[in-house]
């Protein structure tokens, strides 16, 4: 792919929606000249967010959807009876070719059920796993799947492995990217059916560095790029990540502010515990792709602020430059 990179922005998908998601497409209209930008929404609710800012207008314009599908609304259900939902819209334009990818921070469940039956998957993926970035000691690791299948199979989890490694060598860089599945030792023999099953398949593959497996303790520490697991599994993974992330940084700063001793030492550090605490900060990191689709789908927390949204989008630029679907289509060996 070349030239500009089409992206769909839900603007009505999220908690802060629709001020992040447009608050986040102009920031990155504004940062990045390769990009266009589609806003899906209730175009009186757009336009107005808009008139606060300075963007090119030749490269942003509004597609209207009346409905917002709400988190608390059964996914599947939803998706078939509000076409004219930001999601369905949005995806839509995806799927006809009138966009390259789809940014939400909308309900995951509505995403991740548009995105199999709406964008449609590439022909012999068996499912499509979320795979966001986590921060860790040596740089960023894939963890997939973190929430789209549950119920997983060990084909699935080989499929995951190799599509990871795609995602993690072109759009991260990562050459010949470490994969280790989610364990609780790093026996072979260890853990419950399903990695049992899955272990001795990805160390036959031959087009990936698998590598073992690994503990959660050692996630953290960068020593896997790519980490396969199951939804549920991934998405405890995720879940705790994030949130023993923000109890440290609450008590850290708790701690600075705790004595006037304290206090001066936190003048002399902040420069260094800055940088090394936006290094583990998960909205630096964008959001969640969902791979093996006929076009890009990103899932940003429903919570995400304008700054997640931004990161979400540029993410879509390496993607899309990239060509990463046609990388899958050609590498992915089905099974």
């Amino acid at each position: 792919m070349s030239g500009m990179v089409r992206v769909v922005v839900d603007a009505m998908g999220g908690d802060n929606a629709p001020t992040a998601p447009v608050k986040g497409a102009v920031g990155a209209l504004n940062e990045v000249e390769n990009i266009s930008i589609i806003l899906a929404g209730r175009t009186d609710e757009i336009e107005r967010e808009l008139k606060q800012y300075t963007y090119d207008k030749e490269r942003l314009r509004i597609v209207h959807a009346d409905d917002v599908i709400g988190f608390d609304e059964p996914p599947v259900m939803a998706i078939r009876k509000k076409k004219n939902s930001s999601i369905v819209v949005g995806m839509n334009l995806v799927k006809h070719g009138e966009a390259d990818a789809f940014v939400s921070a909308g309900s995951t469940g509505a995403i991740l059920v548009g995105g199999q039956f709406v964008v449609g998957r590439i022909k012999g993926v068996e499912r499509s796993p979320l795979a966001p970035l986590i921060p860790t000691a040596k740089g960023v690791s894939l963890l997939i799947d973190c929430g789209a299948n549950v119920d997983a199979r060990a084909s699935h989890l080989v499929q995951f492995a190799k599509m990871g490694s795609i995602y993690m060598k072109y759009v991260v860089g990562i050459n010949n990217p470490r994969v280790a599945i989610v364990n609780i030792g790093a026996e072979e023999e260890k853990g419950n059916m399903l990695v049992k099953e899955t272990y001795p398949l990805l160390k036959e593959c031959t087009d990936i560095n698998f590598v073992g497996s690994i503990e959660a303790r050692d996630i953290p520490k960068g020593d896997a790029d790519v980490i396969v697991c199951e939804a549920f599994v991934g998405n405890v993974i995720l879940k705790l990540y994030e949130g023993l992330a923000a109890t440290l940084l609450h008590k850290v700063k708790e701690g600075l502010m705790s004595t006037l001793r304290s206090k001066i030492g936190a003048l002399l550090i902040k420069p260094a515990l800055k940088k090394t605490l936006k290094e583990f900060d998960t909205s630096e990191q964008g959001g969640a792709p969902l791979l093996g689709l006929n076009g890009l789908v990103v899932k940003a927390h429903g919570s995400s602020t304008e700054v997640e949204i931004k990161q979400a989008i540029k993410q879509c630029i390496q993607f899309g430059e990239e060509d990463i679907n046609e990388k899958i289509k050609e590498n992915l060996t089905i099974e």
